[in-house]
């Protein structure tokens, strides 16, 4: 049984940074790609970051430049790296396997940006 666990966010001001991180059980890590999405209120869940099994990297263009998304394979571990957060960030933060056939999710963690 896949379960997702994230962690790491917050309050933060604009211009702040914060890591967020999900730790993976059930499914072979190192062999997943892993992604993050987030949803804000009233909106749909949005994959901002994703890395592939190798540790290529692909970001939506309202993240790209400020986020890093990175893994630890020995952790079962993925990581989201967000520098000069905006207020339009703030949502709530969830991870993924990239192939995620039965619609798994974790609890998420929110993040808020204020001014």
């Amino acid at each position: 049984q896949v379960r997702l666990v994230e962690s790491g966010g917050g309050l933060v001001h604009v211009g702040g940074s914060l890591t967020l991180s999900c730790v993976v059980f059930g499914v072979d890590f190192r062999f997943n790609g892993m992604a993050w999405y987030r949803q804000a209120p009233g909106q749909q869940r949005t994959l901002i970051a994703r890395v592939t099994p190798n540790g290529d990297t692909g970001y939506a263009d309202s993240v790209k430049g400020r986020f890093t998304i990175s893994r630890d394979n020995a952790k079962n571990t993925a990581y989201l790296q967000m520098n000069n957060l905006k207020p339009e960030d703030t949502a709530v933060y969830y991870c993924s396997p990239l192939f995620n056939p039965d619609d798994i999710w974790g609890q998420g963690t929110q993040v808020t940006v204020s001014l």
